[in-house]
């Protein structure tokens, strides 16, 4: 680890990164950089996201060094004070002593862990405007060989992120609904497997791995609001994103987080508009799609056992949203439990559900049955199991 502070000959001949215009830069980096646990603070994490925005993927860095102004640098960071050259000398003293990604990778049965040291040198002088950044060469890989696995996201959308969490969690839903938008574009998925990217579920457990915690916010209350409500607040009010949660319980602890990813389209604010083409476009795409798969599901027999039972009304039925629901999310567990039961199994099943239909929400109707079916699956499974 090194801080140069000497004059580097070379420095006229490089071109300084600009972000003057700020909106238009994006990030790229690899799926398991992504997923790595960033061993740093929210400083040291911006910078490298900075840096890494100055990276043209055609025309590589020479020597994986890149060059960035000291004014613009204070203006991503906000920082306008008398103090700022001291901030900033004590900002990148911090990232070289204490910032490394711990990167983790799947190996055979396992897992490979790796961690890297990602900006080992830093150079500036006190009477030039320029600030050179040299990445580590091991984690050039990540940021440079993006054939497959990778996301790309706005750096405009980390301006005002002012937690590590927040720009951890944006970084993991980028990931996740950037797959979302290519398979529903693309196809190559199934409709269940395209509309988990845009609700990725993560336990808790990973969660905390991803975002260091491992040993803090012991209490779930303090989890909740650290981890969870302040960084989506800020994620919701700064981002292209706006996210929610639902909590997934199993026995009374709280198991994993099932996230929403919703795209905003706002008009004024270019660093995440979407043309008025595309988003009609997707828009009537989609709704092509949610029709498709509400005839089908009008046409299954379990919709036929669900009137039966009283757990589907007609007036439900027009409502192509919950139809859609119904055939992605529930029918192919129905499908499961008649290859274990046959149909008479699934019968059996929907009388129990409807005879205990008080608890049933109305406003959720695929939801509180995908509910019933995951619950019941488990058992008819390890039921068969004990019989073998």
């Amino acid at each position: 680890m090194e801080i140069i502070t000497k004059n580097d000959r070379n420095n006229n001949e490089r071109t300084v990164c600009s972000l003057k215009e700020i909106e238009k830069r994006k990030i790229v980096e690899h799926n398991d950089l992504i997923t790595s646990v960033a061993k740093m603070d929210k400083v040291p994490l911006k910078i490298f996201e900075l840096a890494v925005s100055c990276i043209d993927t055609e025309n590589l860095p020479k020597d994986n060094t890149i060059y960035l102004s000291k004014e613009e640098l204070f203006t991503f960071f906000d920082v306008s004070d008398n103090g700022k050259h001291t901030r900033f000398k004590e900002a990148i003293s911090k990232m070289q002593e204490q910032a490394f990604f711990e990167v983790r990778e799947a190996k055979n049965k396992g897992f490979k862990f790796r961690r890297i040291l990602p900006i080992p040198t830093v150079e500036w002088t006190d009477y030039d405007d320029k600030v050179m950044i040299r990445f580590n060469q091991d984690i050039m890989p990540y940021l440079i060989e993006l054939k497959q696995n990778f996301t790309q996201y706005a750096l405009s959308d980390l301006i005002d992120l002012n937690s590590k969490y927040s720009i951890i969690l944006y970084k993991w839903f980028s990931m996740s609904y950037n797959q979302y938008e290519h398979y529903s574009a693309k196809g190559g998925r199934r409709a269940e497997q395209v509309e988990a990217y845009r609700n990725p579920s993560i336990t808790v457990k990973e969660l905390r791995i991803l975002t260091d915690t491992t040993n803090e916010y012991k209490n779930f209350t303090d989890f909740s609001r650290w981890i969870l409500n302040k960084p989506l607040a800020e994620i919701n009010a700064h981002t292209s994103f706006n996210v929610t949660y639902d909590k997934i319980k199993k026995g009374r602890s709280i198991d994993s987080i099932v996230f929403h990813i919703e795209k905003k389209r706002k008009a004024d604010d270019n660093s995440y508009k979407l043309e008025d083409t595309a988003y009609q476009e997707d828009k009537a795409r989609k709704a092509e799609t949610e029709d498709k798969l509400a005839i089908e599901a009008m046409k299954s027999k379990y919709t036929t056992l669900l009137l039966e039972n009283m757990l589907l009304s007609p007036f439900e039925m027009q409502d192509t949203k919950i139809m859609a629901g119904l055939q992605v999310h529930v029918y192919p567990l129905y499908d499961e439990l008649k290859a274990l039961r046959g149909l008479n199994g699934v019968k059996d099943h929907l009388s129990y559900v409807s005879s205990k239909r008080e608890e049933y929400s109305k406003r959720n109707v695929a939801k509180y049955l995908k509910k019933a079916i995951e619950q019941y699956l488990p058992t008819v499974k390890r039921q068969d199991l004990n019989h073998e």
